[in-house]
């Protein structure tokens, strides 16, 4: 009697700390956000005539090597920058943000996800030159860049508080807990209960600590051995994806034009979920795109202020790319297998689950555990990335030779989101991210004329110096 007293005080008390959580997310993604971001940018794409979207081509033969050069000052070239930002996006955001999404928002939550996409690449390339711009010496005299730099060189010394916040919430924002709670959850559904292994805290205890082993391998390597691994993982992860989902989209044809139709009708009505709130559904898109792309969120800028290049709009050509590859290729595959298989509405399950049914529906007997090798594969290469920013983030307040701290800080909380309940990690990053977009979108906002001034200057070098080709 008393042991069945004990867990249901602790259930209960879990309860209201998963409430606690998820309330202050929902807080900090109020009005103000929205329009920060979304305003924001807005402000970008008018403010530079629409630049960015005219020169994909060049931000293309920028992303092939045609520009690099191993003498400019940085850590890793123009691919490895944008596959680290990639890793840390292309991912979980795409398979579990996108059933989340429609799950919260109905399929009307992609559309928004999408409008939160177009903005997202001048909100990318703004924050990514400045990166690049305004990069700064951690306490080793190592070159790093970032919105906390961004802040400190371009806004000065007198903002430095702004910075710290930043960084105090980056170390939240990307933790790993989410990826390892979805991936722990997708082992235990498709893998583990279907063979009659005993589940529960034990199994995913053990999950977690063998996720953090292998982590823990990679990320004492540094940038350069993740930008190896994930130059490497991410076009594996994306070519294995596309084709499972696209096999999954042509499979059912006929119902690819009528599944866009929702999408769009159901943006405008509401009427699926939310119990027709608009404002409602504009949020839920927001936040998962957020969630997928990082536009405007801040940890991007920390990847790709490490490139090696003198010229900070190449870096923020590259990384406008990120928003298009994953918000509106990846992500729209995924809403449509949502939609086109039906298992949106289907049942109860939500996340990796909702996802995973799908493909067993589509492929059955092998379509779930498809999945799973996506998921390991996408939740990996994801936690390899964030300990980089975590660790810049924390490099910045206490020191670079104490930075061993956050990343076996980082690998303790693996075993924790693998226990923890989906609302408790969603919350804790949706809060974490909604935080960092502040001092990130201000700082762009402020330091938006020098971005304006390079780009005038880089753009006419380009079309008038021979040397550089016309792209």
């Amino acid at each position: 009697m008393t042991e069945q007293r004990d867990l249901l005080v602790q259930s209960e008390t879990l309860s209201v700390t998963e409430r606690i959580i998820t309330g202050f997310s929902d807080l900090a993604w109020g009005t103000p956000l929205l329009v920060l971001l979304l305003g924001g940018g807005l402000f970008f794409l008018l403010y530079s005539r629409m630049l960015p979207f005219r020169y994909f081509r060049h931000a293309f033969a920028i992303l092939l090597g045609r520009y690099d050069d191993p003498s400019e000052p940085g850590h890793i070239n123009h691919y490895q920058a944008l596959s680290t930002a990639l890793a840390a996006t292309v991912g979980m955001g795409n398979i579990t943000g996108v059933a989340l999404a429609i799950t919260m928002g109905g399929p009307g939550a992609i559309f928004w996800m999408w409008v939160s996409a177009l903005l997202g690449v001048t909100t990318k390339y703004f924050t990514c030159t400045l990166a690049v711009m305004f990069r700064g010496r951690d306490s080793s005299g190592e070159l790093q860049g970032g919105p906390m730099y961004v802040i400190v060189e371009g806004l000065g010394r007198n903002w430095r508080p702004l910075a710290i916040f930043f960084s105090l919430m980056g170390m939240i924002g990307v933790l790993p807990m989410f990826q390892v709670n979805q991936l722990t959850q997708v082992v235990r559904d498709v893998v583990l209960i279907p063979n009659h292994v005993e589940v529960g805290f034990t199994s995913n205890l053990l999950s977690g600590l063998i996720v953090a082993l292998l982590v823990g391998v990679v990320i004492f390597g540094g940038i350069k051995r993740i930008g190896k691994v994930t130059g490497r993982m991410v076009p594996l992860m994306v070519a294995l994806y596309v084709v499972l989902v696209l096999y999954i989209i042509f499979s059912n044809t006929e119902n690819i034009l009528p599944s866009f139709a929702l999408i769009f009708r159901d943006a405008f009505t509401a009427k699926s979920v939310l119990g027709g709130s608009l404002g409602a559904l504009v949020v839920t898109g927001v936040r998962r795109a957020a969630f997928s792309n990082e536009a405007g969120i801040g940890t991007a800028p920390m990847a790709h202020g490490a490139a090696k290049t003198n010229e900070p709009v190449r870096e923020g050509l590259v990384a406008m790319l990120g928003p298009v590859v994953d918000t509106i290729v990846v992500c729209t595959m995924t809403a449509l297998a949502l939609i086109i298989t039906g298992v949106w509405n289907a049942g109860e399950s939500d996340g990796i689950t909702m996802t995973a049914d799908a493909f067993e529906q589509a492929m059955p007997g092998i379509g779930a555990y498809l999945l799973t090798i996506c998921v390991a594969v996408f939740s990996l290469s994801t936690m390899l990335s964030f300990p980089y920013y975590g660790t810049k983030c924390f490099s910045f307040i206490f020191g670079a030779k104490q930075s061993y701290i956050y990343k076996w800080f980082y690998l303790v909380t693996i075993p924790m989101g693998a226990t923890a309940t989906l609302g408790t990690v969603v919350g804790i990053f949706d809060g974490a991210y909604a935080l960092m977009a502040f001092p990130t979108m201000i700082s762009a906002l402020l330091l938006s004329p020098h971005v304006v001034r390079a780009s005038k200057d880089y753009f006419k070098r380009l079309n008038s110096n021979l040397s550089y080709g016309k792209d």
